[in-house]
């Protein structure tokens, strides 16, 4: 037989059979170094895709559908799909035909699975192309396409036994020994004729998930208008979005587990009342008409919350939420754990989670499931896990892989200690489903490879029945729940699978021989992709921001709520797969929190003049919150008291929107400048600084001192002019000569002592010292006369409203 071409060609069917037992070695080896379970999700895109192109091989075949899904005796399977020319030469009428299984054996074990999955060219083992289920396509130019539809009757196709077998597809030009294989693909068929294993019991996760949208801000209107940081979850919640569809075919499956964000059942919530949306680049801004836009999605949201209330309220179906927001154990437990107030966040929202979804769902929910990022789990993430409140956790299988040596697929749930139970997701099957099957022939694909391996797991065991879990992606899309719904519906008419709840699952017994190991490290590839440290520290401290805000605000309620849950949301899961997007979510809040926390300062200030060695400093301080604070309290602090000192604190208590001047009196001892500190401060028992500290120069100018020079100098003048005027009667009383003043005499005619009619008043002696302070004064070193300290100017001196004066 041909290898490449399954036609009988003498002397070549060894080298199939030797290719055959490499590729089981091959697979043992991944099986044990743990990566074949790693490399599920390519070994899942491998079923069903189809050869690279090349020149040996240029035509490329995908399989669209076959149906039915699963063979029975007597009946008709069609198989329909496309081959395209890939090479750069024309294929010259080319064949499809349908290979029947090699002597009609079914696959024996899920490594034969694998094994077909991963091959890279057209083998013996494919089978044998039959002659009624062949179409020829024409010529097909360099790349040109042609469908086909070819049905097979299932008696043609020899299956012997029920089970699994190898369904191949091939393209092929000329006959006989000069046929040329052009291309192959490949997929699955179960034969279920007589098949009587009981079913498995298969859990699916329904992830109702959506990376944050609600920010910090809300409108400062009085009922608080929700914003989100933009409009895109109203494509995903309108008819044919992605989340419409999620409850769409959710609400068909039976005993289906909705694993739901309450944050996104939060949002929604907004969105079915009047909201609004940020302008780009707003992030950080408080919210406003002029940076914000009405949000367009009230119809969508209140249309997709009611239909998810109905699907979630059947019978049998369970909900499962997660903690608010959905916050990263992984990332908390490697890079935050041992953060001040982590704990008590997470236990918050854990409590928060459940209240929020019962609430918005009015169905009874389940809070004690922990999800890790993509499942993986060690046991750091492990005791974050149970922080939550996560008894059960869902672990992906290729972070807790199963022994090589267990010949059959054991019960999903294991204990794995602390009171905790661990649902093991089998990686091939749950990997199947983490990329995006948007395309007819990805979706058929790993349908029939579902559909063959949960047959197969049924048959391991026929007697016992196990509990398996399939974890898809917390970003599941359409098209692949699409695929979901269909794998689990025909698996569950075929009887081999029978649809249960996670609740049903972690219940089962424990296997004996599973895994139940959890690991110390982690995926090195998954580190990349974690919150750092220093992100998740700088999210926490935005707590003691909020917490030292919330002392001073008249109405803390208004930023407590909103922070705490954008808190929450920094630190989502969903950053993983976006982290730009999650980056700068965080820097918006902490931008949006030192804009509400810088609102209520003190002015810059650079000089003030203060004339005067008593005097008044006026600071104000500038509320520009929509509310008003208190606690509070204003501080002026001297850097050399000795010079200048300054009043007692004062407090402050500001309405919303405005500014207040407060008056501390300064007392000054020496003129020159001297720097002043003003500080606002908490009050109560645990005073703290709020906001920066305002440094600003006082130049004093000591107008006093220079008044008390010209007084003494004038005091001095008196005394010496009464002491000539002294010793000059004595030394005329002396001489016998009568006691007249000799300057008078000789300015003068004679008068009487007390003042005769010819005296100008003012002019004697005394009269000109009692004038020579204001003379002195005039001439002294001030060069202008002096400001009346009762009438000094209350003007700002530097800017704003700092005022300084008596």
């Amino acid at each position: 037989m041909d290898e490449r071409t399954g036609r009988s060609v003498g002397g070549r069917a060894l080298r199939g059979r030797r290719t055959g037992r490499l590729a089981r070695a091959a697979a043992s080896a991944l099986v044990a170094g743990g990566l074949l379970a790693t490399s599920a999700a390519t070994t899942a895109s491998a079923v069903g895709s189809v050869l690279t192109a090349s020149p040996e091989y240029p035509a490329t075949i995908e399989i669209d559908t076959v149906t039915p899904q699963s063979a029975a005796d007597n009946g008709t399977v069609v198989v329909t799909g496309k081959v395209t020319n890939s090479g750069k030469s024309t294929l010259k009428s080319p064949t499809v035909a349908v290979r029947g299984p090699v002597q009609g054996r079914p696959l024996k074990t899920r490594s034969d699975l694998n094994l077909i999955a991963t091959r890279t060219t057209p083998m013996g083992q494919d089978g044998v192309a039959l002659d009624h289920a062949q179409q020829d396509v024409g010529d097909l130019a360099p790349g040109r396409s042609a469908s086909f539809s070819i049905p097979v009757a299932v008696a043609d196709l020899g299956l012997k036994h029920a089970g699994v077998y190898e369904l191949a597809v091939d393209v092929h030009s000329g006959t006989g020994e000069k046929a040329q294989q052009l291309g192959i693909t490949r997929t699955f068929l179960p034969y279920q004729s007589g098949f009587t294993a009981k079913p498995t019991q298969v859990s699916v996760v329904w992830p109702i998930t959506h990376a944050p949208e609600l920010v910090a801000q809300t409108m400062p209107d009085n009922d608080q208008m929700p914003v989100l940081r933009d409009d895109s979850l109203v494509g995903e919640l309108a008819p044919g979005g992605r989340l419409d569809q999620l409850v769409t075919l959710g609400a068909d499956l039976p005993n289906l587990t909705w694993v739901v964000d309450p944050d996104l059942l939060d949002t929604v919530y907004a969105m079915t009342k009047p909201y609004r949306v940020q302008k780009p680049d707003t992030g950080g801004e408080s919210a406003r008409e002029d940076n914000t836009v009405p949000g367009t999605g009230k119809d969508a949201a209140t249309a997709w919350l009611t239909k998810l209330r109905t699907a979630v309220a059947r019978t049998g179906d369970e909900v499962v939420s997660l903690p608010y927001a959905d916050p990263d154990l992984a990332s908390i437990a490697h890079n935050g754990a041992g953060l001040n107030g982590m704990e008590t966040a997470l236990r918050k929202a854990a409590t928060a989670g459940q209240v929020t979804a019962e609430g918005r769902l009015s169905v009874e929910v389940k809070a004690n499931v922990a999800w890790p990022y993509q499942g993986w789990l060690d046991k750091a993430t492990a005791g974050v896990a149970a922080t939550t409140g996560g008894k059960v956790v869902l672990v992906n299988g290729a972070s807790m892989p199963e022994s090589k040596d267990l010949p059959y697929t054991p019960n999903a749930a294991r204990p794995i200690g602390n009171g905790q139970t661990a649902v093991v997701a089998d990686p091939t099957v749950s990997g199947l489903f983490q990329g995006d099957l948007a395309g007819d022939s990805a979706r058929t694909a790993t349908v029939q490879r579902f559909l063959a391996e949960t047959m197969m797991i049924s048959d391991q065991e026929p007697e016992q029945p196990r509990g398996l879990l399939v974890l898809p992606p917390r970003s599941l899309t359409a098209g692949t729940a699409t695929a979901l719904h269909d794998a689990v519906l025909k698996s569950q008419a075929g009887g081999w699978v029978s649809p249960a709840s996670l609740d049903s699952v972690a219940g089962t017994a424990a296997d004996p021989e599973a895994n139940t190991s959890v690991p110390d490290g982690y995926s090195h590839e998954l580190a990349g992709s974690e919150l750092s440290a220093g992100e998740l520290a700088d999210t926490m401290g935005v707590q003691d921001g909020v917490d030292q805000l919330m002392v001073i605000l008249t109405q803390p309620q208004r930023v407590r709520g909103p922070f705490s849950a954008a808190m929450v949301r920094s630190m989502s899961t969903e950053w993983r797969d976006q982290p730009k997007a999650g980056a700068d979510y965080r820097v918006s809040v902490r931008e949006y929190l030192h804009g509400l926390r810088t609102a209520v300062k003190v002015p810059l200030k650079t000089a003030v003049t203060l004339p005067g060695d008593n005097a008044t400093l006026l600071v104000s301080v500038k509320n520009d919150l929509t509310q008003s604070v208190g606690n509070l309290e204003l501080r002026l602090t001297s850097s050399q008291v000795n010079r200048l000192n300054v009043g007692d604190k004062q407090p402050v208590v500001l309405d919303a929107m405005t500014s207040k001047t407060y008056r501390f009196p300064a007392e000054a001892q020496v003129n020159g400048p001297v720097q002043v500190t003003a500080q606002l401060w908490t009050t109560g028992p645990h005073a703290q600084k709020y906001g920066d500290p305002v440094v600003f120069t006082v130049e004093v100018t000591s107008v006093a001192s220079g008044v008390w020079y010209v007084i003494g100098g004038g005091l001095v003048l008196m005394v010496l002019a009464g002491l000539r005027f002294s010793l000059q009667r004595r030394k005329r009383a002396a001489a016998g000569e009568a006691d007249e003043d000799p300057e008078r005499l000789l300015d003068n005619p004679p008068t009487a002592p007390q003042g005769g009619a010819g005296e100008e008043p003012g002019k004697g002696p005394q009269s000109a010292a009692q004038a020579a302070p204001d003379t002195l004064a005039e001439d002294g070193p001030g060069d202008a006369p002096q400001a009346d300290p009762q009438t000094a100017d209350d003007r700002d001196r530097v800017a704003g409203d700092e005022k300084v004066g008596h």
